[in-house]
């Protein structure tokens, strides 16, 4: 039997945004596109790491502005157990909800673009990480 490192370490802890705009009754979901590895080219939730003694709401604030440019309010919505064993990969993430102020950058250090989709037809993209799960889950939550 072969164990995986990442099933002996302690997870990560990680956040990442649902932020969301509303026009006409649509809700508009807000992805990016990543421009680093891993899953490079894919689509994701703006987010990421939890630095040591940050608050993880202050974190999501932190991930969002450098990620989008976009100010944003939180509030907690879930977290997820994600497991991707095929990038070692072992993180809680919580997702928090919120929308946006500011201007949306499309362009920058991790995010190659960022765009504004229907959440209809957000789980169309290639998604990174277990993203594609977070949002069916809040997809599921909002007919309920």
């Amino acid at each position: 039997m072969i164990l995986m490192d990442s099933y002996h370490k302690q997870p990560k802890t990680t956040v990442a945004a649902t932020i969301s705009e509303f026009k006409e009754d649509n809700e508009y979901i807000l992805l990016t596109k990543r421009k680093v590895e891993p899953y490079i080219s894919k689509w994701c939730l703006p987010g990421g790491h939890i630095n040591k003694y940050e608050l993880a709401e202050n974190a999501v604030i932190r991930e969002v502005k450098e990620e989008t440019g976009l100010d944003f309010h939180p509030k907690f919505y879930n977290y997820f157990d994600e497991i991707v064993p095929g990038e070692n990969i072992h993180a809680v993430v919580l997702v928090f909800t919120g929308v946006p102020g500011g201007a949306l950058v499309k362009d920058n250090e991790e995010v190659s673009d960022a765009k504004w989709i229907l959440l209809e037809d957000a789980l169309n993209y290639d998604f990174a990480f277990q993203n594609e799960d977070i949002l069916k889950r809040y997809k599921a939550n909002k007919k309920a």
